[in-house]
């Protein structure tokens, strides 16, 4: 069991890293003052980090903390309340990943003002849930 929570932990803490990097990395890009053949290489590696690291961390993050609650795990009203912000984070997952293809669409210039806005509000947001489910957590308030 320990390696399990570890392995659920160590998941959730590259997952959470990769999606607040991201949205800074949105909300903070501008049009380069060099060459434009720098921004392609961006756009790559935010891509990259987001199908190569977020994603499967994401999914390994959920697969083993289903398998903790599963198998040694109570069930108890916190925990439903856990899986609900869980769901949150997946929802600013999904709309990270909608927000890295939009500024790719907008290669050359710097990302419009309401991607910047939505990478912002994403972040904040998934400091707020990442906070919530630290705290349902270590608590289990209910």
């Amino acid at each position: 069991m320990p390696w399990q929570k570890l392995l659920h932990t160590s998941a959730v803490i590259v997952w959470s890293g990769s999606l607040l990097y991201m949205a800074v990395a949105i909300t903070t890009a501008t049009a380069p003052a060099a060459p434009v053949a720098i921004d392609p290489l961006r756009h790559r590696l935010l891509r990259s980090l987001f199908t190569l690291v977020a994603t499967p961390a994401a999914l390994l993050a959920i697969g083993s903390g289903t398998a903790v609650f599963l198998l040694h795990g109570p069930i108890a009203f916190w925990l439903f309340t856990k899986l609900a912000v869980v769901g949150l984070l997946v929802l600013g997952h999904g709309i990270c990943g909608m927000l890295i293809l939009r500024s790719e669409r907008q290669a050359g210039h710097s990302p419009s003002r309401g991607t910047r806005v939505m990478a912002g509000v994403v972040g904040l947001a998934s400091v707020l849930w990442l906070s919530t489910i630290a705290w349902l957590v270590l608590a289990k308030p209910f």
